[in-house]
């Protein structure tokens, strides 16, 4: 853990689990628990799972000017974004290539929090507020505790009022326990979801509580990696795993266009003024890949790195593949030649064990309308 910085104060409940507490964005997660992941995942799917996201990076901003910053440094029309109401953004540089997705969350008229991954966000906030009346605050002492499956919601109604009348995207300040908390109706699994945002001196209290009450439901603690598996259903990205940045192009620096990894509904109709923009805009229709689906035959799921092959030719990579217990399919996202991004089209993965025939499917294989995650009531 010696590139760690960051820590969870669930560290020894994860260990507990069997957890080595391997690093992601700076600090020790849960990547791995002494159980069987296909556990994890149904859970989610069926009942619903618990699962620490301390490790995204969780930034303040607050002043005059917030809105101003998130204006600039984001693809989203924030007077769209009222108290209350989140929205999911992207970050791009000068050449109009991303460089890290987020969630903006308005508290207040001038007061937001933006939570994102392992690319370069906070910077890309920095920079936008040089020379502004705007504070930023980096806060590691609030935890995000993420419950998501169908049954999440009949757990928390027991404790939180109007839980059940909470939107999509939407966000309350509440008590949970009697403890001071944030929920939010966000998450990364495609089911509805529910992520609580606490102090870290709270962290152990609801993680143990849900656990213990919830155990009876179905509800069982989720490593990380769970959301690997869920991510590939769902059409949800992460960086810099389906990214050029770990398969970069030849003779190329690193950079995908929103147009490439189907990104580009992130930027609000007409927006301009955003950093990156101009470019944006002059690439759309310059593809020189797509992110897409390949559904495989049988039930052995891609390397992660595949190649992809067509008529011998090679035209794409596997990012993140699974098998699904629940609907025996073997799936995984991928970035195809733009060509071969088409449904049916047909493929060769090339596993280490050998070649498996597959076909190009659009995303998302799960719930591509999104019903479960907005559901009502």
């Amino acid at each position: 853990m010696t590139a760690s910085w960051r820590f969870s104060t669930l560290a020894d409940r994860h260990r507990a689990l069997g957890s080595k507490l391997e690093d992601w964005s700076g600090m020790g997660t849960a990547w791995t628990y002494d159980k069987d992941p296909n556990e994890e995942y149904i859970a989610i799917r069926t009942k619903a799972g618990l699962m620490d996201v301390s490790g995204l990076k969780k930034v303040h901003i607050t002043g005059p000017h917030a809105s101003h910053l998130i204006d600039l440094a984001t693809t989203r029309d924030v007077e769209k974004i009222y108290p209350g109401k989140s929205a999911y953004a992207c970050m791009l540089n000068e050449a109009g290539k991303f460089t890290d997705d987020c969630i903006l969350y308005r508290i207040s008229p001038n007061s937001w929090m933006v939570v994102h991954g392992s690319g370069t966000g906070h910077e890309e906030l920095q920079r936008a507020a040089m020379g502004r009346d705007v504070s930023l605050r980096f806060d590691d002492n609030l935890h995000d505790l993420s419950l998501q499956g169908p049954t999440a919601v009949d757990y928390l109604a027991k404790h939180v009022p109007g839980i059940r009348d909470l939107n999509y995207f939407h966000h309350m300040q509440t008590q949970l326990f009697g403890l001071p908390v944030m929920i939010s109706r966000t998450g990364y699994t495609g089911e509805r979801g529910y992520e609580i945002f606490c102090r870290g001196q709270d962290a152990g209290t609801i993680w143990d509580r849900i656990l213990d009450e919830g155990k009876s439901a179905g509800i069982i603690p989720c490593r990380f990696t769970t959301l690997d598996m869920l991510r590939v259903e769902s059409y949800l990205l992460f960086y810099p795993y389906d990214n050029s940045q770990k398969y970069p192009f030849e003779n190329e620096g690193p950079g995908d266009t929103l147009w490439e990894l189907g990104l580009d509904f992130t930027v609000s109709p007409g927006k301009t003024g955003f950093r990156g923009a101009e470019e944006h805009y002059r690439l759309k229709g310059k593809e020189r890949f797509k992110i897409y689906g390949v559904l495989l035959d049988g039930k052995e799921p891609a390397d992660e790195g595949a190649p992809v092959y067509r008529d011998g030719k090679k035209v794409g990579v596997v990012t993140c593949a699974m098998y699904s217990p629940l609907v025996e399919k073997s799936m995984g996202i991928a970035r195809l030649d733009v060509d071969c991004a088409v449904k049916d089209t047909k493929l060769e993965i090339r596993n280490r064990s050998g070649s498996i025939k597959a076909t190009a499917q659009p995303l998302p294989f799960d719930d591509p309308k999104k019903t479960k995650r907005t559901a009502k009531g």
